[in-house]
């Protein structure tokens, strides 16, 4: 079974701010996220081409300052009950993505040794041996770099990203067992052996990376493929904290990943434990593990239905048509909120309804934007889930003119867009609240966060080009009279 990486598109400000012909009309109070947002209710105009937006705004940068990194930082701790914790270790380790159930845990034993083949970019290393860092002290995983002639368990090979797509449509990379290397996948892959379902315990397995994408999409691979090479191998929305979510707001492995991890590798949970088993021990191997755990009060968590995960789905397929996306989109919100959810699901499902109907619904769009971020808040505080919401609703206000708005609402969420390593993100941040400083006549600042603003782009978006497409499509929201 592929287990694939889905991870999330890039904002596309066109996408869900198309030129308009405005009317200035306060159509919602944002109270919620201690504001008032006067926002335009207006009739979409016809929306120009791509090639027109430079012209709108064209960017006067000529040379792009060095690109910046993050270093490495262990994962947050983690506060929420070991009871919780323990049933999402047995609902994450014990069951595929598509649903299929393992019948036993597998995983590695013995010294775990990882190479790297194929046209891997110049950021690859760093980034690999801040994971392999992490891995080690965080989660206690006898793991490293493979050295010249020996044979790595884990092999990561970089192909270019058309190539992988061609053989596994969508994905942005994957991890498969039992074969070394992409032409051992390409001669197994339908022959049984790359089957997680039928292992009896890890002894290697092949991460596939696109070669030619930003060096955060390269890390973001690694963190998500290699954890998944050694361990969990499902997905769950209702986790708030965990790169194991297909909402893919958390970029690289959380300190609950790593706890997850470190139980994993733990001897109590040997290779080949089945759930109940698993199940009884892990009591008491998370009090040991997690202490605070247990003084922490469980939440009940009931099982998400098919039905809202075939709906979120739809509504964030690419080929699906706008309609379709958002009438999904409403199917998962009316399903998370017939279920009474007021946790990361029901936000989320606020968020992507938000994310679909911005084209074609604004004020919806709006209206489920300040719920989600209002829920998210609610739940997380100033976390990652508000920052993305924030850079939708910063970009509102700035194709509004409300420049101090969009210079407050970027100042919230700048530290969680950092402190969740997400440089793509922060760039996107950093260049509204320029262009918003830029307005106020405040050009020095602006400057200075703007500089700041391309050299987290160059990490998160890749090439120059991409970077002074993002910055033109910024400057592209502002209004030309305000």
């Amino acid at each position: 079974m592929i287990a694939l990486a889905k991870k999330p598109p890039l904002l596309n400000i066109n996408e869900y701010n198309p030129p308009m012909r405005c009317y200035m009309k306060p159509i919602l109070s944002t109270a919620a996220l201690g504001l008032t947002l006067a926002i335009a209710a207006c009739a979409p105009a016809p929306t120009s081409s791509v090639s027109e937006v430079p012209q709108r705004g064209a960017s006067t940068v000529s040379t792009l300052p060095a690109m910046k990194s993050f270093s490495a930082r262990r994962g947050a701790p983690v506060f929420r009950s070991n009871a919780e914790i323990t049933r999402d270790f047995l609902d994450l380790s014990f069951q595929m993505e598509s649903g299929r159930k393992l019948p036993y845990l597998t995983k590695f034993e013995g010294p775990i040794k990882v190479g790297v083949t194929g046209g891997a970019p110049a950021s690859l290393e760093r980034d690999l041996a801040q994971l392999l860092s992490r891995l080690r002290n965080e989660a206690g995983i006898n793991i490293s770099r493979a050295r010249s002639g020996e044979d790595p368990q884990i092999l990561i090979e970089a192909i270019p990203r058309r190539k992988l797509q061609k053989a596994v449509p969508q994905a942005a990379c994957f991890v498969v067992p039992n074969v070394s290397g992409w032409a051992d996948f390409k001669k197994n892959r339908n022959r049984g052996v790359t089957d997680w379902t039928k292992l009896t315990k890890r002894t290697k397995a092949t991460v596939i990376i696109p070669s030619d994408v930003s060096p955060q999409e390269v890390r973001d691979c690694l963190h998500e493929e290699v954890a998944q090479a050694l361990g969990p191998l499902n997905d769950l929305y209702r986790l708030p904290d965990s790169i194991f979510n297909d909402d893919n707001f958390h970029t690289v492995l959380t300190g609950f990943d790593m706890l997850i991890l470190r139980a994993y590798y733990s001897p109590q949970i040997h290779n080949g434990i089945t759930r109940s088993k698993a199940a009884a021990v892990l009591p008491s191997l998370m009090s040991r593990l997690n202490p605070r755990g247990s003084a922490s009060r469980s939440r009940n968590a009931d099982v998400t239905p098919q039905a809202w995960n075939r709906a979120i789905s739809a509504s964030l397929a690419p080929r699906a048509t706008p309609s379709r996306r958002a009438s999904q989109a409403a199917e998962a919100v009316r399903i998370a909120q017939s279920m009474g959810w007021r946790d990361n699901r029901l936000a989320f499902s606020l968020f992507v309804q938000g994310r679909v109907t911005l084209g074609q619904k604004p004020q919806v769009a709006i209206e489920s934007f300040v719920q989600s971020g209002a829920l998210y808040k609610q739940l997380y505080g100033p976390s990652v889930h508000a920052a993305h919401v924030a850079t939708q609703m910063s970009a509102f206000a700035l194709s509004s003119g409300q420049y101090e708005t969009a210079v407050k609402m970027t100042n919230e969420a700048i530290p969680a867009a950092r402190n969740s390593e997400n440089a793509a993100l922060l760039a996107t941040l950093l260049m509204i609240k320029a262009q918003a400083l830029d307005k106020l006549n405040q050009p020095g600042e602006a400057r200075a966060v703007r500089v700041d603003a391309l050299g987290w782009g160059r990490y998160g978006f890749g090439s120059d080009r991409n970077v002074r497409a993002r910055l033109n499509e910024i400057k592209a929201l502002t209004p030309r009279r305000s």
